[in-house]
């Protein structure tokens, strides 16, 4: 006679927020981030295609299912759960708990039970049995990502046997005991993909959640035999020929389309698919196309587990998303893929350099090495890395600032690969070590680039990390000058762009800096971060590239989604009066839609007429003073037609200050983007101009080609989509041009 579940989901609604349980007849909620719609039109939970039917995506971070204690069956003489599963990426194992696949347990209490996934997709069935939690893991089978695994588990009270089967053959088996033992019952609820007692990360993260599809969930209460559940896994294939089916790549892929209505994402900056990205690295152009790499979290939108992720495109402002092109191994690097570079191989094809964290080492950073599989296999979109087996550095004792080791940053001279290692001199201060090879492989430590004086300049941090070195370009021709830029690591360190202008001694591998004090890009307090550059081999420029960091609070986080964005690519160049040029680069024209204003040799008054019928949160606004003096010029940007909330981007003479005030930037409680945000700024002189880049609650500014400002802001109000100028006096606009702006990525299903 063939045993019928206890309760069995099929996921084949294919659409709401419920999931009904044949065996039961129960409807249980599936909760979803995106249900709040909070900042953007209500969203349901991903349904995909399942083994039969449909499924359900789970995102890592906010979809699960959870029925109250008090109607789940009880197990006690024994249990049998079996899934489809498909993980879109394996959790970080926090405090060796597992992603729960179902669930119905507290460890501390010993009772109950759990089935999960932990690390590199090994996976377990935990129990509480008596007095004992019994743990049964499966290392040598671990199931991977982007494919159908059928995952069963049992326990028999009878035999002591705890079994774990995948697709259909057994894979593990211990015997707990020859007495008969029941299953401790638990109190707590339900939970289908979320832990009971996961770890709580940033106040609203809850930890060790399953990522990615699942399908035919059932659960019974005595064990089934190996002939059955091989039944079970040969009945859900008959449909597919006997062979588990192939899952689309976008069926797993986290859809960008969920996000594009939120009205704070920025939409013509680079972001993440979702969830979590913060610097983007490691830029480099290969047949046609440029790759950037960036710091992503799959699992939920807050920085914890790094992986690589990946754009291309073929003229730096329309991008595509790509599958993750690192992601942590066992041996190599299981405790993050940290940043780092790319740099061109002996046949002239990308490599990747990257920073290896493993916290069972010491130090717990090295530096990783991944070749792409092209021309194997062919594939221009360079999907396909393989690592090197080991770390090609490790930091020895004596060189550099023990423990603090990383973000290599690789290119080529000649017939030699330079890298520079951030780290820092004890008791000196930050520095980069310069390392030298002739294969990629071994390399030979030439000592610290430059250090910085961690006493007269505190804020320079104890070490350094992303140190950049680029050529300079003055007038399209090589300048002789570099530009050192670092981002400052450590007490009292000030984390922003810092910069030097300087000479690279290629004998004595030093760079020797024209100025003691270092300058800084832009004006931003903590939002232009994370530097990265490139020279573009298809025009000679120096490119800079950044992270545009946001500033959200934990429950804001987790409505939303995602978190951070990239700044604009910037090029920069050294001026004819030996200033650093810095100025977004010229493709930005091609995502220019319709030109909505274009005002030259107007008044003040005249100009704002015309802004009254001017509205938008994706815009490019162009602005050149006309001859005179001005004390104080504002741009406001995102107002609403009362003046309630706004944003005033402006420049004071008296002060030389160039900044934005966002004491009026929003409504929300919950919003920390207020207060004014300033830097020194000198005009010499010229008239003022000003391009400002109103991305949603992104916004930069670029003042005379000389100096940047980053910031955000999120407006609560639907209607802050309104500009004005604002002077001291009636000021004549040389002119004034404003275009609304396309995306930067087209929308994935």
């Amino acid at each position: 006679m063939r045993m019928e579940p206890i309760a069995y989901w099929a996921f084949d609604e294919g659409q709401g927020s419920i999931a009904h349980d044949q065996a039961s007849g129960r409807n249980d909620q599936i909760e979803f981030a995106l249900l709040r719609g909070r900042y953007q039109p209500q969203r349901e939970p991903i349904w995909r295609q399942g083994i039969n039917g449909n499924a359900l995506l789970f995102d890592g971070y906010s979809t699960w299912l959870k029925r109250s204690a008090d109607l789940t069956p009880k197990l006690f003489d024994g249990l049998t759960i079996t899934a489809w599963v498909a993980p879109r990426s394996y959790d970080f194992g926090d405090e060796q708990r597992l992603a729960a696949i179902v669930n119905q347990h507290d460890r501390e209490r010993c009772e109950g039970y759990v089935i999960g996934m932990s690390r590199h997709g090994s996976w377990s069935i935990q129990l509480a049995l008596g007095e004992q939690w019994v743990e049964v893991w499966c290392y040598d089978h671990p199931l991977p990502k982007f494919t159908w695994s059928f995952v069963a588990a049992t326990y028999d009270a009878a035999t002591g046997q705890i079994k774990l089967f995948l697709n259909g053959n057994i894979v593990t088996m211990y015997q707990h005991s020859q007495q008969m033992i029941e299953i401790t019952p638990s109190s707590e609820d339900l939970l289908i993909g979320k832990n009971n007692k996961g770890v709580i990360l940033a106040e609203a993260f809850t930890m060790n959640m399953f990522d990615g599809l699942m399908d035919e969930l059932r659960m019974y209460d005595a064990e089934i035999s190996g002939e059955g559940i091989a039944e079970l896994y040969r009945q859900a294939l008959e449909g597919h020929g006997g062979d588990i089916p192939d899952i689309p790549d976008e069926h797993l892929s986290i859809p960008r389309s969920y996000f594009t209505r939120d009205r704070h994402r920025p939409q013509f900056h680079l972001t993440s698919p979702g969830h979590w990205m913060n610097e983007p690295h490691a830029p480099i152009y290969f047949n046609g196309q440029y790759h950037l790499f960036y710091q992503f979290n799959p699992n939920g939108p807050f920085w914890h587990y790094i992986h690589w992720g990946h754009w291309v495109s073929e003229d730096l402002v329309h991008w595509r998303d790509l599958p993750a092109a690192l992601s942590p191994e066992p041996a190599l690097d299981p405790d993050g893929i940290w940043s780092g570079s790319a740099a061109y191989d002996e046949q002239g094809h990308p490599s990747l350099f990257y920073t290896a964290g493993n916290f069972a080492l010491s130090p717990n950073q090295s530096v990783g090495l991944a070749r792409t599989a092209y021309p194997q296999d062919r594939d221009r979109d360079l999907k396909r890395w393989i690592k090197h087996p080991n770390p090609i550095v490790v930091q020895e004792p004596g060189i550099g600032l023990f423990g603090e080791f990383r973000d290599p940053y690789v290119w080529k001279e000649d017939d030699h690969w330079i890298m520079l290692v951030g780290t820092g001199i004890e008791g000196q201060g930050g520095t980069a070590m310069v390392y030298t090879s002739i294969n990629m492989i071994d390399w030979t430590c030439k000592g610290p680039l430059f250090i910085s004086d961690y006493e007269q300049y505190p804020y320079l941090g104890i070490m350094w990390e992303l140190p950049v070195l680029l050529p300079l370009q003055r007038n399209g021709q090589d300048s002789g000058k570099h530009i050192l830029l670092i981002s400052p690591w450590g007490p009292e360190a000030k984390v922003e762009v810092n910069y030097w202008l300087g000479n690279w001694d290629r004998a004595s591998f030093r760079f020797m800096p024209d100025h003691d004090e270092p300058g800084l890009i832009d004006v931003g307090d903590f939002h232009f971060t994370g530097p990265s550059g490139m020279i573009d081999p298809v025009t000679g420029r120096s490119l800079l590239f950044t992270i545009a960091q946001g500033e959200r609070t934990p429950e804001i986080d987790y409505d939303c989604g995602w978190s951070h964005s990239a700044g604009m690519p910037v090029s920069l160049t050294l001026r004819e009066d030996g200033r650093l040029g810095i100025e977004p680069i010229e493709e930005i024209r091609l995502l220019h839609g319709m030109k909505l204003l274009d005002l030259a040799d107007v008044t003040l008054g005249e100009a704002n007429d015309r802004l009254q019928d001017i509205q938008g949160d994706a815009l490019d606004i162009q602005i050149t003073l006309g001859s005179g003096s001005v004390r104080f010029f504002g741009l406001v940007v995102r107002r609403t037609p009362d003046g309630e909330e706004e944003t005033v981007i402006y420049y004071d003479r008296d002060r030389e200050q160039f900044g934005v005030n966002r004491e009026k930037a929003t409504l929300d409680p919950y919003e920390r983007t207020r207060g004014i945000q300033e830097g020194k700024f000198e005009l010499h002189g010229e008239a003022l101009q000003l391009r400002v880049f109103v991305d949603r609650s992104l916004i930069e500014a670029y003042a005379n080609g000389l100096k940047s400002l980053t910031t955000r802001t999120y407006p609560s109000r639907l209607d802050a989509l309104g500009l004005q100028l604002r002077a001291d006096d009636d000021i004549r606009i040389a002119s004034l041009e404003i275009w609304e702006m396309k995306p930067a990525f087209i929308d994935s299903k």
